[in-house]
């Protein structure tokens, strides 16, 4: 029978999102992310026999900006804003054989892009609002399961939250065994 990881555990996942859109300003460009996120699993007490919830404990994921000249164009950092006290995610068993999972993954972060040159230093944006993940697994943890956005992603400055200077409209991220 399958089960839902032990409570307690942390489970650490290699991620990796190629060919990611993101807007920058007006300027849209494409990046490969790669880096890790680990969770921690917790009582889901709105359903506790079919799910869990998966606080995140760490995350980070980098990628290179193209260059003009041939060289890089600078670093995209993501990292988790803080850590995750109300844990909004949740893996849901929801089918006991073949086994199925739903894995609904809600995160904030902090993007930092750092560019050459850039008499301002690095542009640090936050996320409006948490980016949502779903992924549909047949196994956790996953083996290199795609992940999909559930609405594109507004970054904001922390200073001026009404303004978007990014965005990210597409986040095929693979999870795990990789």
């Amino acid at each position: 029978m399958p089960a839902l990881p032990p409570i307690g555990a942390e489970i650490p996942c290699s991620r990796l999102a190629i060919n990611t859109p993101l807007r920058i300003e007006d300027t849209l460009v494409s990046v490969d992310f790669r880096g890790g996120i680990k969770h921690r699993i917790d009582v889901n007490p709105d359903d506790p026999i079919n799910s869990v919830r998966m606080r995140t404990v760490g995350h980070r994921m980098t990628a290179e900006l193209p260059g003009d000249d041939g060289e890089g164009g600078g670093t995209i950092t993501i990292e988790q804003n803080d850590i995750d006290i109300d844990s909004p995610s949740t893996l849901r068993l929801t089918q006991q054989f073949p086994p199925r999972y739903e894995f609904r993954e809600v995160t904030t972060f902090t993007m930092t892009i750092d560019r050459p040159g850039d008499e301002d230093g690095p542009l640090i944006l936050t996320t409006r609002e948490p980016m949502v993940l779903i992924g549909q697994l047949t196994q956790f943890p996953p083996r290199g399961d795609l992940y999909q956005l559930e609405k594109p992603v507004e970054l904001v400055d922390p200073e001026d939250p009404t303004k978007v200077r990014a965005v990210i409209e597409k986040f095929p991220v693979k999870v795990g065994g990789l």
